[in-house]
């Protein structure tokens, strides 16, 4: 059984509601009768499966539909169209500063991201040291998450969610944070995952990046999948679009 099933997705947004402009220039659009709304289709039929063990890289210009497609898998927002199954618990790591209050201490907050994520206090005690080791900031266990520098909390994010075990982990850019060290650490504990068997999503807009360490590889465009399938295969197609604009036949 797939750890993520999603068939069909299609994600509609309407543009040019009072949310967007107002409800003065709403109701005044309403009594002239100026039709302003238009829909706006972030995703359109999207398709696929993740077994475990796999790494699907997701590649897209901006507008693609990327961010939209992880709300989407995490259940964060319901398609407009398509259905989404997890089997499983999911960790996301969509906005790294999410999910923290800059008013506890880092030892505070770790416990705060894993209650958030599903675990026991039990759990996060037997794995807090661990967390906290990864992500070098052991003399920083009392300072206030506000204090934090941005590579600093970008790394502690990260270390909660990969050292502790979902079964599906989605990771939106987040492999691009921190000093060359930390990267190259963070791509070490990105392997052990997969082949610990957790199915794995990574968003990423380094192409080099995602070669190295997807098992397949989506590419979406406006919304539209364009296709999805081997990683050299679709990184080289991309990279000829990047260069030329044009899409694949």
């Amino acid at each position: 059984m797939p750890v993520l099933s999603v068939k069909d997705i299609s994600v509609k947004y309407v543009l040019g509601d009072f949310k967007d402009i107002g409800l003065k220039d709403y109701v005044i659009n309403v009594l002239t009768k100026k039709n302003t709304r238009k829909d706006f289709w972030a995703l359109d039929g999207v398709n696929f499966e993740l077994e475990k063990g796999e790494l699907l890289g997701i590649v897209g210009t901006n507008g693609a539909g990327k961010s939209t497609l992880l709300k989407v898998a995490t259940g964060i927002m319901i398609p407009t169209k398509g259905s989404v199954c997890l089997n499983g618990r999911a960790a996301a790591l969509l906005e790294l500063a999410s999910g923290f209050d800059g008013d506890l201490t880092v030892r505070e907050n770790t416990y705060l991201r894993g209650a958030l994520l599903g675990y026991t206090k039990e759990f996060m005690e037997d794995k807090y040291d661990e967390i906290i080791e990864f992500s070098g900031l052991q003399e920083f266990q009392d300072l206030n998450f506000r204090q934090l520098s941005s590579g600093m909390k970008s790394r502690l994010a990260f270390s909660i969610a990969s050292l502790v075990n979902p079964d599906l982990l989605i990771l939106d850019e987040v492999l691009s944070v921190g000093d060359g060290v930390f990267k190259e650490k963070s791509e070490k504990k990105m392997q052990e995952i997969i082949e610990s068997g957790i199915a794995t999503i990574l968003v990423s807009h380094s192409v080099s990046q995602i070669r190295r360490m997807s098992t397949r590889v989506l590419w979406l465009n406006k919304g539209h999948q364009i296709m999805i399938g081997d990683t050299e295969q679709v990184c080289d197609l991309y990279e000829e679009f990047l260069k030329t604009g044009k899409l694949p036949e």
